[in-house]
């Protein structure tokens, strides 16, 4: 089964990087291109409900399911309980389906945040004003519910078998494969992926998706790369050239079209670098008794698949299968047990909100912080020397013409 967002949207299969047919057809796969690209209103609920039925089944027929991928939140909600329903509130009419969390996200965020903190201060304290995604879902659980966002969390929580990421394991003998590599090879792998992607054809498939939808939101001034199919990497970098193709010089176009590649190709390096910061800050940095073990596998060297991550990877999982321990040891990180990640700063200095222990700590030595405090040291400095020769009168040069007497 596969968990990456933008694969359960139906065709644009390039872009979205799928499992190729000949591969789908060696292992059952699901969740792949069975929503509508241009529904909007598909949501983290909508993917759980659906996978959790899928995982049941797979279970009941004796089979063990493998979640790929993927978007990290839509991961977490199939680990833990953590997802809050309030969809079946959001509809007012019959037949008319709004998404109160969209009509948020439209405000000013600065605004948001001030609504959030009115109704649950505790959520507000915990988020940074510019993340309007998260303040306007604390929002609208707050609006469908009555309950503040913070509460339903706590609850979670204080759950038998709950922790600091939700509530209790959904499936307690899970495990989870990391597969990872040497940045330096990541990175050329990743570069000749988006080669790979345009040898394939997908500037023709950009092109027939935005001549079918993306025009018109374009001339209604409608663009939104926020939700749906659109949050999927490749849309917005080569939006300039889709929308110019045809209407500037051939110079022009293929200007933009090189400026929309290497873009691509640093927002997809730079997804791979989130991707991993995700995994060692949730699972290995902050573990309890609700986080299931983290085996890594380097995958450096394509050469060296089979040793390095087949083998290991069929050990580990036939050892939870017959319930005894791996031969490979989980990741472990070092963490400080301390730790906030949702302590709430700010800095006047800088007219800035930090939210967590280590992000303040990296905050204070940044180049930007240490900028900012030896220009205000300078300016104290200043004004104790104004103020000192204020006290005393103003500086005074005694000469020879001076008429007041030398002691």
């Amino acid at each position: 089964m596969g968990s990456s967002l933008p694969q359960v949207y139906k065709g644009l299969d390039i872009i979205t990087n799928k499992v190729s047919p000949q591969e789908q057809r060696l292992c059952r796969h699901h969740m792949i291109s069975f929503v509508d690209p241009l529904v909007s209103n598909y949501t983290v609920v909508d993917f759980r409900d659906k996978a959790v039925a899928l995982i049941e089944d797979i279970f009941a027929r004796d089979k063990i399911p493998i979640v790929v991928g993927g978007t990290n939140y839509y991961i977490e909600s199939l680990l833990w309980k953590v997802l809050i329903n309030t969809k079946e509130k959001a509809s007012t009419a019959p037949g008319l389906v709004t998404d109160r969390k969209v009509e948020l996200e439209q405000l000013d965020g600065i605004e948001l945040h001030r609504r959030l903190s009115q109704v649950d201060p505790e959520m507000a304290a915990k988020l940074h004003p510019h993340d309007k995604r998260k303040v306007a879902r604390s929002l609208q659980v707050f609006e469908e519910t009555g309950i503040p966002h913070s509460e339903f969390l706590h609850q979670q929580q204080e759950e038998e078998g709950g922790g600091p990421l939700g509530g209790p394991l959904k499936y307690p003998h899970s495990c989870i494969l990391w597969l990872h590599a040497d940045q330096a090879a990541l990175d050329q792998r990743l570069e000749k992926r988006v080669d790979d992607m345009l040898a394939a054809g997908l500037l023709e498939e950009l092109r027939d998706f935005h001549r079918r939808y993306n025009r018109e939101k374009v001339a209604e001034n409608r663009q939104d790369y926020q939700h749906g199919i659109f949050q999927s990497i490749g849309f917005k970098e080569f939006h300039e050239y889709l929308v110019s193709e045809g209407n500037c010089s051939p110079e022009t176009s293929a200007l933009l079209l090189q400026k929309g590649i290497q873009a691509l190709k640093q927002v997809t390096k730079r997804y791979a670098r989130r991707q991993n910061k995700w995994v060692r800050n949730r699972f290995l940095k902050r573990p309890g008794p609700n986080v299931p073990p983290v085996y890594g596998l380097e995958v450096s060297d394509l050469l060296r698949w089979e040793e390095d991550v087949l083998k290991p990877a069929l050990e580990i999982v036939e050892s939870f299968i017959q319930g005894r321990e791996p031969p490979a040891e989980p990741v472990k990180m070092e963490y400080d047990i301390n730790e906030n990640k949702r302590s709430h700063r700010v800095c006047e200095l800088c007219d800035r909100v930090i939210i967590g222990d280590r992000e303040w700590a990296a905050h204070t030595r940044s180049k930007s912080h240490l900028h900012h405090l030896k220009k205000r040291r300078k300016l104290e400095a200043a004004s104790r020397v104004a103020e000192t020769e204020g006290d005393s009168g103003g500086p005074e040069t005694l000469g020879k013409d001076s008429s007041l007497p030398l002691p």
